[in-house]
């Protein structure tokens, strides 16, 4: 049996089922779905970084969005933030990249 210890998305219990296999889970408490979530998040950078694929993105978005519900805040507060963020810093999109400056 191979031991994976690590968060799963939600219907992974049920897919392990319906392919014959059985599997031991086990629900988190808060404060280990927190520290769980932030491992997922470095987890699913890691395999974006190595894939550069959609759906690895696609990944890093759902920890986001789930990390965001489990800290008390929207989708929608998320996206106003980066909106915020941007309109005063702006986004990366001209690729600068700084050098350094005098202090």
């Amino acid at each position: 049996m191979k031991r994976y210890d690590k968060l799963v998305r939600d219907k992974i219990p049920e897919i392990i089922t319906a392919n014959g296999k059985t599997a031991a889970w086990r629900f988190l408490t808060e404060e280990e779905y927190m520290e769980k979530l932030e491992e997922k998040l470095f987890e699913e950078v890691r395999e974006y970084q190595e894939e550069k694929s959609l759906g690895e993105l696609a990944d890093v978005m759902e920890v986001l969005y789930s990390i965001c519900s489990a800290r008390g805040y929207t989708k929608a507060e998320l996206e106003a933030e980066r909106e915020k963020k941007a309109e005063l810093r702006g986004g990366f999109h001209s690729r600068i990249f700084l050098e350094y400056m005098d202090e």
